[in-house]
């Protein structure tokens, strides 16, 4: 997937995700967002048809390079995180601060249990539309 469509699509999906945080799962209030991340999965689907599945979270992980940097604090090498990884944790991250040489490790992991904690959360959502009937 060319760069720019991936950091829109990430981008997307950052803000439905976003949206979906403060919602109770069941409340018709997450409609659009859950539309929003049905649509964006289906379009992962359909663009890449022959992918299972993108890069399983812990597997990410342990692809990540951390270095220690000089001022005692733990960097990771943003080019070894694979994609869409990489552009979820730039979308997720913007606004951050960083060292010119990479992000913090400790944002990199922040990222990671936030991402499981939204998959979870996600999850939830979906499971109340389904007993609603609505999917």
């Amino acid at each position: 997937m060319p760069r720019d469509e991936l950091r829109e699509l990430e981008a997307k999906r950052r803000k439905a995700l976003w949206m979906l945080a403060n919602i109770t799962p069941g409340d018709s209030k997450a409609f659009d967002a859950l539309s929003i991340l049905d649509d964006l999965e289906l379009q992962e689907r359909k663009d890449s048809p022959h992918t299972d599945k993108v890069l399983e979270l812990n597997r990410v992980q342990d692809c990540v390079t951390v270095q220690h940097y000089h001022s005692g604090i733990d960097i990771i090498l943003e080019q070894t995180i694979p994609q869409p990884w990489r552009e979820r944790f730039h979308q997720a991250s913007i606004g951050s601060t960083r060292l010119v040489d990479g992000p913090y490790a400790s944002d990199w992991d922040k990222f990671l249990d936030g991402w499981d904690a939204e998959m979870r959360h996600l999850e939830q959502h979906r499971l109340a539309r389904c007993k609603l009937g609505t999917d």
